[in-house]
């Protein structure tokens, strides 16, 4: 079993805060929140031979990308597993894509994260090969450049090669559910009010969740919901995220990092299905860890 000064454990999980940027403070999580979900993980895994597939969902700035981070390093160091982690980010459309769409459904789908502008059949390709490869199967998995708005390069996607015991598959909604019709008729914010004023983008929206991202959510194994206090923490924490973005990437050019302005738009797209999950999943989350305002997860 495993003792709180294990000093390998200890010391990846030390490490992996240090490349995320967050505060040390974070270590006493590790046996408090990472080391029992990873066992309970394990002692899941010794009863079915089968890759499990643990969907992660968290509003824009709730911490989903760094739980799965620092679960994968325990799953890895503590239990020796092979984990591989996805997140729906990196299944955008390409923005030439979206333009696309925009033109042919309505514009606002030239942004990219609502239901729609994911290319789920590649996402459902991915997984199903992890899930089912030989010990000799490579997997090409994607990757999205957010400061471009466009898909790194072939060149530059991750190879993994054989099966994996457990895919981490993180997105802001992931799991989600459609909406009743009646609910989208009413405007719940000025986006929706003045760029959307005959519900034809929330249609759409709706639809696409209901008809193409069903298949792909009934293959989550476990949903973990990682819950906010309510929707008006999202622009301080995604506003977190765009300011690590910009130190990431100073210097480079052609790059597509926003300005407040900008990102306070941005986020009014999510508003609809992030208030609704908030209210809606907690009761079916297999696992429901809430984000304190400090970003703590608290039991």
């Amino acid at each position: 079993m495993y003792g709180v000064h294990d000093i390998d454990l200890e010391t990846s999980f030390r490490a992996a805060l240090k490349e995320l940027m967050l505060d040390e403070v974070l270590m006493e999580d590790l046996p408090r929140v990472y080391l029992p979900l990873a066992n309970l993980i394990h002692t899941g895994l010794n009863t079915e031979e089968k890759t499990q597939i643990i969907g992660i969902n968290g509003a824009q700035g709730a911490g989903k990308t760094t739980f799965s981070h620092l679960l994968r390093v325990v799953l890895e160091k503590q239990f020796g597993m092979r984990v591989v982690s996805l997140s729906i980010d990196d299944f955008y459309l390409s923005r030439a894509e979206r333009e696309q769409l925009a033109k042919d459904v309505h514009p606002l789908l030239i942004t990219r994260g609502v239901p729609g502008t994911h290319n789920v059949r590649l996402c459902e390709k991915v997984i199903n090969s992890l899930s089912q490869a030989t010990p000799k199967t490579e997997t090409i998995i994607p990757r999205f450049n957010k400061a471009t708005d466009d898909p790194f390069p072939e060149s530059q996607w991750d190879t993994f090669v054989g099966r994996p015991n457990v895919i981490l598959f993180d997105g802001w909604f992931m799991g989600a559910v459609e909406q009743k019709e009646t609910e989208l008729l009413s405007p719940i914010n000025d986006l929706e009010k003045n760029e959307d004023p005959y519900c034809v983008w929330r249609r759409y929206v709706n639809s696409q969740l209901k008809d193409n991202y069903h298949s792909l959510f009934d293959k989550i194994d476990i949903l973990v919901m990682l819950k906010i206090s309510s929707f008006d923490k999202v622009y301080e924490w995604r506003s977190l995220q765009e300011s690590k973005l910009r130190i990431k990437t100073k210097g480079q050019k052609n790059l597509r990092v926003m300005s407040d302005e900008e990102l306070r738009r941005f986020i009014s797209h999510y508003e609809r299905l992030t208030r609704y999950m908030l209210r809606e999943m907690p009761k079916r989350a297999d696992m429901l860890f809430n984000v304190s305002s400090d970003h703590r997860i608290c039991l």
